[in-house]
């Protein structure tokens, strides 16, 4: 989804700019603000403040700065097993993204179905050990983000990022539960504090 914003921005930038934008296509979210930190990308479109802020402290990168926002892509809950979270049996297994910021989320979505509640609803790097009460006993399973999607056939429920929903066919709207309209996880465009404020940055991001 963010890659087809990203066209139609580009389309709109050399038209009303003259600017020639170059994609270059990541399957790894590790890859992406490194990349844009030393210099062979220019900006980047992929993640929620969250995750920049937790990868930045992670990878000791010190230069990246938002620079604009795209739109929230939901966070789902996805099954081959039930159509509605009541179905949901005891002791269900329920794949959830590894990553910090999506674990969190993941997490916040669950309580928010009555699934699980945790000790601070607001604090959005959770983890599993901030789960006080879990009424169903189900057993929360982290994996990769990129692969959370294919574990549907090993697992009971999978909370999915609606980028890795989308190359297995899946939408929001094949969610047992999606998330609300008012998450926090705004997707964000990041340049560098160097570049900022280019002239081509700034009218991709006005694009």
């Amino acid at each position: 989804p963010e890659h087809n914003v990203a066209e139609v921005a580009a389309i709109i930038a050399k038209e009303k700019y003259g600017l020639d934008v170059e994609f270059v296509l990541f399957n790894d979210y590790a890859l992406p603000n490194t990349a844009t930190s030393n210099g062979d990308l220019d900006a980047n479109a992929f993640q929620h403040k969250p995750y920049l802020d937790k990868d930045s402290d992670a990878k000791g990168l010190k230069n990246l700065v938002i620079v604009g926002n795209t739109f929230v892509y939901p966070l789902a809950g996805y099954s081959k097993k039930i159509k509605n979270v009541s179905e949901l049996a005891d002791g269900a297994t329920v794949a959830v993204p590894n990553d910090p910021s999506n674990l969190a989320r993941a997490l916040i979505l669950l309580e928010k179905q009555g699934l699980i509640k945790l000790k601070d609803n607001t604090n959005l790097f959770s983890t599993s050990l901030d789960i006080v009460e879990n009424p169903k006993n189900i057993k929360i399973q982290e994996v990769d983000t990129s692969v959370a999607a294919r574990a549907l056939d090993d697992v009971d429920l999978a909370v999915v990022n609606n980028t890795y929903a989308g190359q297995v066919g899946l939408s929001a709207n094949d969610g047992v539960f999606v998330e609300d309209k008012d998450s926090p996880y705004v997707n964000i465009i990041v340049a560098r504090d160097n570049n900022k404020d280019s002239e081509a940055v700034q009218n991709f991001v006005k694009a």
